[in-house]
Parts: structure tokens; C-alpha cells; sequence
């Protein structure tokens, strides 16, 4: 391995560089989309107990809403519909914080996912850049320009131009199915919170 990138030349190490970050974003976007990690077991079972213990006016404490907020990225959404009907908010102003909230949450959802999109888009560009560069050495020297270059700089000059064209497909290719798949579990996670925070904005105030 390490003998090919000695003969991919120097143009290949930004795509080693931009390929271990599109692989640490690939596993850390893996694990925090889970839907065990946004919905942990306590997660809803807490939100709707408290939501059932405040229609029996025996109201939850602040400590009770803040220690739910903190079990999962999704909880600060059902939170902040448990603690808008705590203050007494109407219906409007409850939706108007839970949209600050909800923004957010998606973020946090969202995070490094256009990173990893921007991966898979520059990295044929960057193996485009090292084929270029490939070109330059074959076409370049001396020797090649008096027609009597060596056959060891001209099968270095190709060398280069492949192994570049190579790998930058190779990195964008799953960069791009990987930040597709994510992109779809992220929007996936997104439908969960808005349905469970609807169910329980619901269930709170539909008297209101």
C-alpha cells in the first residue's frame, strides 16, 4: 500500500487527508443517528408519564423536565412542550418555541453531513488535479521535450495520473452513497421527533 501512494506522487495526499475525514464523519453519523442514541428506552416512556401526570394536575417539577432533557439529542423537543405547559403558554406561543427548539435539533442531526457531501464532491476533482500533474511530469521534462525521454519518468508520469484518477473515484463513490444513506437516516430521525413531539403537543393541548 504504502509502495502505491509512493507512486500516486504527492497529489494523493490530500486525498488520503479528505478520505480519513469522510470516514471519521461516516462512523460518527452512524452512531449518533441510531435510533437507540435519539430514543433512548426511557426517553418517551418519561416524556409521556409526565405529560399523563401533568393532566392530572399533579404537576412535574422543573428538575423532572431539565433531567429529561438531557437523555437523548430528540428530548429537548418533548421537553419544551412539557415545560411551555408548565408556564401556562398558549398553543402559538408553545409552537413558537418548539420551532427554536426543533431548528436545533435538526442541526445536531444534520452535523457534518454537508462536510461529507463536499468530500464526495472534490474528490474527483482532486484525482482530476493529480492526473494533471501526472500529465505535467510526462510532458514536462527535458527529456520528453527533445523526444528522448526515459521510460522509468514516463511510466512514473502515468503512474501518477492513474493512481489519482483511482483514488478519486474511489473515495467519492462511497462518499456519496454513504452521505446519501445518512442523509436519509437523518431525515428519518427528523419524522420520528416531529411525530412523537406532535402526538404529545396533541395530548397536551387539545383543549386548548
Amino acid at each position: 500500500m504504502y509502495s502505491i501512494l509512493l507512486s500516486a506522487g504527492w497529489p494523493i495526499w490530500p486525498l488520503l487527508l479528505i478520505s480519513i475525514i469522510g470516514l471519521a464523519i461516516v462512523l460518527e453519523r452512524s452512531w449518533y443517528l441510531r435510533q437507540i442514541h435519539i430514543f433512548p428506552k426511557d426517553c418517551l416512556e418519561t416524556a409521556f408519564s409526565l405529560c399523563n401526570q401533568m393532566l392530572k394536575d399533579n404537576k412535574p417539577s422543573d428538575a423532572q423536565i431539565s433531567a429529561l432533557t438531557q437523555l437523548s439529542p430528540a428530548s429537548p423537543l418533548l421537553a419544551c412542550v412539557l415545560k411551555e405547559k408548565l408556564n401556562g403558554s398558549s398553543s402559538d406561543a408553545a409552537l413558537e418555541e418548539l420551532q427554536a427548539v426543533a431548528q436545533m435539533t435538526w442541526f445536531k442531526l444534520d452535523r457534518y453531513l454537508g462536510i461529507l457531501a463536499t468530500i464526495a464532491t472534490i474528490a474527483p476533482l482532486l484525482g482530476l488535479f493529480g492526473t494533471v500533474v501526472g500529465m505535467i511530469e510526462i510532458f514536462g521534462s527535458q527529456g520528453a521535450i527533445n523526444g528522448a525521454g526515459s521510460p522509468q519518468q514516463l511510466a512514473h508520469g502515468i503512474s501518477v495520473a492513474l493512481y489519482n484518477t483511482a483514488f478519486g473515484l474511489l473515495i467519492a463513490i462511497p462518499a456519496l452513497a454513504a452521505w446519501r444513506g445518512l442523509r436519509a437516516l437523518a431525515n428519518e430521525r427528523q419524522r420520528e421527533c416531529e411525530e412523537f413531539t406532535r402526538q404529545l403537543f396533541k395530548k397536551l393541548y387539545s383543549q386548548s
